[in-house]
């Protein structure tokens, strides 16, 4: 199945938060923080440096180095670490298309041989692989502590861990209370001075929120509590009998993206699938990817509050509706997806990352409000679109925009 990515312009620029990373010393270099603290492309550009370093008469300072780059599934590695070290090497002009083993994702460096490796690590077993010198395991909270001390002990030389501090987890249980060999940073996104005035805007636009802003705006230790969504499950992939039911679709153009994510129905519950997350689609291209989409008389349910786009996708032949909004409706809908047994495939990167950053308002004195965040929410809409439609309730009102009926039984 076909996924858009959100395009991603880049421009390298040396941060505050590269010198700070650049300084940890010891075997294991932890580094927390908050969203767009240039975490990842710190280390990365660490990493590089590592593989292509010369020595001052021009041989190459290592030879025959392996750098692994780990995190949780390939989709996440794709859309995120194995972009970003991409763009940083052809921003440099460091980029040999001869070097790169788009099967393995290995680039092998001219200067010694040295290679970095960027490798899914879902299962215990796959840790038990070749020793590497450098490893580096991105959003480290998102694998099992076995899975990674597996890792490490198979390390010679450094390992980096980077993660969003949303809750307490084993580097705060099992390895800092029990190690010596550790560095521990924290950098947040005044670290980074290549952000754009929106987005550090976006990210001060939270700072009411104590539960957000402590984990994404300072990168202190925060608790899950105020998190809307929980206990998904993420699996590999669609089980060939799950029943395509719905596609949701949050509209967006220039700043926010479009999203539109696949609702199956299995088992009792709902399996999550992300279809399109991208900047700059009008409702022509809208349309387009929709109709090259297979099983195209699924109902699409979009944002209502767009009937002009709703009504040009319907002259492209797109069989929508928009969905059902009034008072209380988006709480109505955040309770039903509550009560729903719920599984994300893990090439749903975007949704999956929303659904981790979703949270509830607080007031100025750290009380939970029932309003939802904005922000880190665009697949999470087209999901509750989508889910609630699916209401016994709504399925009757449904069935004059659509032939035939749909299938759902609820």
């Amino acid at each position: 199945m076909e996924t858009v990515q959100e395009s991603r312009p880049f421009t390298f620029q040396p941060v505050t938060a590269m010198e700070k990373v650049f300084g940890l010393k010891k075997r294991i270099r932890a580094v927390a923080g908050g969203t767009s603290a240039s975490k990842t492309i710190s280390i990365l550009v660490w990493l590089i440096d590592y593989c292509q370093a010369l020595n001052p008469d021009g041989t190459p300072r290592r030879y025959n180095k392996l750098v692994s780059v780990v995190s949780e599934s390939y989709p996440h590695l794709e859309g995120g670490a194995m972009l970003d070290f991409q763009n940083i090497m052809k921003d440099r002009g460091y980029w040999d298309d001869s070097r790169w083993h788009g099967t393995k994702h290995e680039y092998t460096f001219e200067a010694g041989g040295n290679k970095i490796q960027f490798i899914s690590m879902d299962t215990y077993g796959k840790a038990h692989g070749p020793r590497r010198d450098v490893l580096f395991v991105n959003e480290a909270n998102n694998l099992d502590y076995k899975i990674v001390d597996q890792l490490i002990t198979r390390t010679r030389e450094i390992v980096w861990l980077d993660w969003n501090p949303s809750e307490e987890f084993w580097f705060y249980t099992e390895m800092l209370p029990n190690r010596d060999d550790i560095d521990f940073l924290t950098v947040t996104y005044l670290d980074n001075e290549a952000l754009d005035e929106i987005t550090v805007a976006e990210i001060e636009s939270h700072k009411h929120n104590k539960n957000w802003w402590t984990v994404y705006g300072l990168g202190q230790l925060g608790e899950v509590e105020g998190r809307i969504y929980t206990g998904w499950q993420i699996i590999d992939e669609i089980p060939h009998n799950a029943r395509l039911e719905r596609r949701g679709l949050d509209f967006g153009y220039s700043v926010d993206p479009a999203a539109i994510v696949d609702v199956y129905y299995y088992d009792g519950g709902f399996i999550l699938d992300e279809r399109l997350y991208a900047v700059g689609q009008s409702n022509r291209r809208l349309a387009q990817f929709l109709q090259n989409l297979e099983d195209q008389q699924v109902l699409v349910v979009a944002d209502s509050a767009e009937p002009k786009s709703i009504d040009e996708l319907r002259e492209y032949q797109v069989s929508l509706i928009g969905a059902n909004k009034g008072p209380g409706s988006v709480n109505q809908g955040i309770q039903f997806v509550q009560d729903q047994k719920i599984s994300v495939t893990k090439r749903s990167v975007h949704l999956i990352k929303e659904y981790r950053k979703y949270f509830w308002k607080t007031d100025k004195d750290g009380n939970i409000l029932t309003i939802p965040e904005e922000g880190y929410d665009h697949c999470l809409d087209a999901v509750r679109y989508a889910l609630e439609s699916l209401r016994p309730k709504e399925v009757e009102k449904e069935r004059e925009y659509r032939a035939p009926a749909s299938s759902f039984i609820y």
